[in-house]
């Protein structure tokens, strides 16, 4: 819950941020006011503006990186699995009854487990040869 706070308020902050520095004059903007563009027809005087701003964009920079180190802070110390890996549960497999003497084939050997299957060969192979040439 304080999570999801904190992210909009970095939102908020951000869009702030950016707004801020954007208002802002950049260095050149002096020159044009030396030769009369209006700069003393601002709402906060002619030299107001520049004080507000750079303020305020130094209070939202800093609130931006406290509320960044918060975000990190509460995300590194949750206790919920990091992965789906970690939330997966392994189930042991059941363990099977050896199969009752009536199930396994007669023509089955003894050392050979009930589940294989019994090899029988082809049917267009002949019976004395292994790879269907003939000898």
């Amino acid at each position: 819950m304080l999570y999801s706070i904190l992210l909009v308020a970095q939102v908020i902050i951000s869009f702030a941020l950016v707004v801020f520095v954007l208002l802002q004059h950049g260095k050149g903007a002096d020159a044009g006011a030396a030769f009369g563009s209006g700069a003393s027809a601002t709402v906060f005087g002619s030299q107001g503006s520049a004080n507000f701003l750079t303020r305020t964009t130094a209070i939202l920079a800093t609130l931006f990186f406290l509320n960044s180190m918060a975000m990190t802070y509460i995300i590194s110390h949750r206790e919920e699995p990091k992965s789906v890996v970690d939330t997966v549960t392994v189930e042991e497999p059941a363990q099977n009854a050896a199969p009752a003497a009536a199930d396994v084939p007669a023509d089955v050997p003894a050392d050979v487990p009930a589940d294989v299957p019994a090899a029988t060969p082809p049917a267009d192979v002949p019976a004395g040869s292994k790879d269907g040439a003939k000898p």
